[in-house]
């Protein structure tokens, strides 16, 4: 079976987020990522208006990801919250892993959106975070769960799931399910053995 050849669109996009990833937004140049294309800097902007234009569709497309992802994971409410929390952390790292290069673009490259791009990124993050915010405080209102600031326990779990970018490698010896499994209970359960 042959590979699926991208379009030119999608090898723009592919290149700058590595790009991106690698030597940051600002520092990334038109002229340099037509030459990682292999084009003439010219000859880019028939494809595309803008570096930003590109930064914009790497955000929103991992936040309808993040989105479908956790909308999925915590949707059935005949769940324990403790179950679908798990779902909603497993489905987080699941999103990460796909695309490590685009996840930590999204993660530390929206600074660089302008606006109205960025306030509208801002509120999707929010409103993502109180899904998170909201399960755990329902977990604390029927007892299941320890978080008596889910606030404070929603900014916990995900930064520490947000790191993941920094670390993980595709060639490592544990797969993005194994990952999530570990992440999950660790977060779920702690560090201290318990009677």
């Amino acid at each position: 079976m042959e590979p699926t050849l991208l379009s030119r669109k999608d090898q723009i996009d592919h290149v700058a987020t590595a790009l991106f990833r690698t030597r940051g937004f600002a520092a990334t140049s038109m002229r340099e990522l037509a030459t990682a294309l292999g084009m003439e800097a010219g000859s880019i902007y028939s494809h595309i208006r803008s570096k930003e234009e590109i930064l914009h569709r790497i955000c929103f497309r991992l936040a309808d990801r993040f989105f479908a992802a956790f909308e999925d994971a915590a949707k059935n409410d005949t769940l324990p919250v403790a179950d679908r929390l798990r779902r909603a952390i497993e489905s987080h790292v699941q999103v990460l892993t796909e695309d490590v290069a685009a996840s930590a673009v999204f993660l530390h490259e929206w600074r660089h959106l302008s606006e109205p791009a960025r306030t509208e990124f801002l509120a999707l993050r929010e409103r993502y975070e109180a899904g998170f915010r909201q399960l755990l405080g329902s977990g604390a209102a029927a007892g299941t769960l320890y978080a008596p600031d889910p606030a404070f326990a929603a900014l916990t779990l995900l930064a520490s799931l947000n790191w993941l970018p920094a670390w993980y490698s595709p060639e490592g010896k544990l797969a993005p399910p194994d990952i999530a499994h570990r992440l999950a209970n660790q977060l779920l359960f702690g560090l201290e053995v318990r009677a």
